[in-house]
């Protein structure tokens, strides 16, 4: 994307300046033109008279000023503490406004409200929630772990996932709590006491979102959502592995309840 934004950049750089070049040869053919003009007219003995331009001719036009000398026409028969009030006509352009914002609307109305070629706003927000929800079933279907989050996280047992959550806890995590586990700038995760919880769901929030005001980062982004999943399973299993000079315990003390999958279901599989 880097490399895109570079092209893209590129080309409107070099855009821009051909437009600047091209106006100023415009203005050099003008000035060209003009002293031709001139010459002419010197040679002939004909008094010059320079063409107004076609930006002076448009804004003339699309005004349509009174000229000075004319006010006393269209000077009104009434004063305000000597103040003259004159009966100027709007502007074109103002009027060109008011007859296209009438077309507008009559086109606005029959497409939206009498022939129902295009959505109103309401019904537009409708369609694409609707569309929002299609293409997350066909997510779903297609790549089920591409939708894990921390309501439908589950605890690994394979050994090749946690393995790979290993690999990246030895990548990412060990830099805070030790390769180990046992806390360094991190808590420790080999006790059962949690500062944020310490089921599966917890972990996952945990690692996905990060802590605010604290050195946890959020891995949201960085890494897949499958991978958060196996590392936050592989942290399971480093429970209970009382490593040396281990940080003492902080937070509250966890227990899992009985519904949910203990950790020991995996160690066996981590050991592997």
């Amino acid at each position: 994307m880097l490399m895109f934004y570079i092209v893209v950049g590129f080309v409107f750089v070099v855009v821009v300046l051909v437009i600047l070049v091209a106006l100023y040869m415009l203005q050099v053919l003008n000035f060209m033109v003009k002293q031709a003009t001139r010459e002419r007219a010197e040679r002939l003995g004909i008094p010059y008279k320079e063409q107004p331009s076609f930006w002076a001719k448009l804004w003339k036009e699309s005004n349509d000023f009174s000229p000075i000398e004319n006010e006393a026409d269209i000077t009104m028969k009434h004063t305000y503490d000597g103040i003259r009030e004159l009966d100027n006509h709007l502007p074109p352009w103002w009027k060109w406004l008011f007859y296209g914002s009438i077309v507008f609307s009559g086109v606005y109305f029959v497409v939206y409200h009498m022939s129902d070629t295009l959505p109103l706003p309401l019904k537009e927000y409708e369609n694409e929630l609707a569309l929002a929800d299609e293409q997350a079933r066909k997510l779903k279907a297609s790549s089920p772990t591409a939708v894990i989050d921390e309501n439908t996280v589950q605890l690994v047992t394979d050994a090749n996932a946690l393995a790979d959550g290993k690999t990246t806890f030895l990548n990412n995590c060990a830099s805070c709590h030790r390769k180990d586990g046992g806390g360094d700038i991190g808590p420790n995760l080999t006790d059962e006491y949690w500062k944020h919880g310490g089921s599966i769901q917890d972990i996952f929030k945990v690692v996905r979102h990060g802590v605010q005001a604290t050195n946890m980062i959020a891995w949201e982004g960085f890494i897949s959502p499958e991978k958060m999943q196996n590392v936050s399973s592989y942290i399971l299993t480093l429970q209970g592995s009382s490593p040396e000079n281990a940080k003492k315990p902080e937070g509250e003390l966890y227990k899992p309840d009985a519904t949910q999958p203990s950790s020991d279901s995996v160690k066996v599989q981590a050991s592997l």
